[in-house]
């Protein structure tokens, strides 16, 4: 098996994990304790046409911000404690949902919160290549989604008996066993500051938690929803 590590764009057609650590990774990933579907969307606009034809909840951010008129923000601790009799979430973000739309293979949602589960997934789905992609942050790296994609790389590793590593995804391993310093990267990284400064310390926390979920987002037919 191959398996590498990405900026933005896959490099692999076969199966990709999506990574956007702070933070729609573990909106998306929580979120699927509430709702059967996730709808992302790449504008404010089309997510409140959206909500005119399925009636769902409207979630999203723009420089972290909660969009007006939304229902709630890009915010897992929001959704974790959100309560709706809807079913579908409608959400649009600055970059994991724009990364989304240019993949053209198998499609999984990855971050710290549910790593070995992703990785495990990533196995089951792929016949010869993963490709794990960190969305970055406005076309800059993040190295919050270097050391999540570490934690996700790790798990694959573990439970494949032959596979090719690119030197990239290697570092991401090797800079993600340290998890104190994992946590103080994810606290002091330039993502982490705009959010905490916009009163979201409590989100920044819960996205750098390892394995706390086994749920797992597949993309497919521009939809977000649980892979079995």
């Amino acid at each position: 098996m191959k398996v590498t590590l990405s900026f933005e764009d896959t490099a692999s057609s076969d199966v990709s994990i999506m990574v956007d650590a702070l933070r729609a990774s573990s909106t998306i990933t929580l979120a699927l304790n509430k709702f059967k579907r996730i709808i992302p969307c790449f504008t404010p606009e089309e997510a409140f046409d959206l909500k005119e034809k399925t009636g769902g909840v409207l979630a999203g951010e723009r420089g972290g911000k909660q969009i007006e008129g939304f229902d709630i923000g890009n915010s897992p601790c929001g959704i974790k404690d959100y309560e709706s009799s809807h079913d579908t979430l409608i959400l649009t973000t600055n970059n994991g949902t724009r990364i989304l739309e240019n993949m053209d293979s198998k499609v999984l949602v990855g971050s710290m919160v549910n790593a070995k589960a992703v990785g495990l997934k990533s196995i089951q789905l792929a016949e010869s290549h993963i490709d794990v992609v960190m969305a970055g942050v406005n076309g800059k790296f993040a190295i919050e989604d270097f050391l999540a994609s570490g934690e996700i790389l790790y798990w694959i590793c573990q439970n494949l008996d032959e596979y090719e590593l690119s030197e990239y995804a290697k570092s991401a391993i090797l800079a993600s066993r340290d998890y104190e310093l994992v946590k103080d990267a994810f606290l002091t990284s330039r993502t982490a500051k705009r959010l905490i400064e916009l009163d979201y310390e409590e989100d920044v926390r819960l996205c750098m938690m390892k394995n706390i979920s086994e749920n797992v987002a597949r993309y497919d037919k521009n939809e977000l929803t649980l892979y079995i």
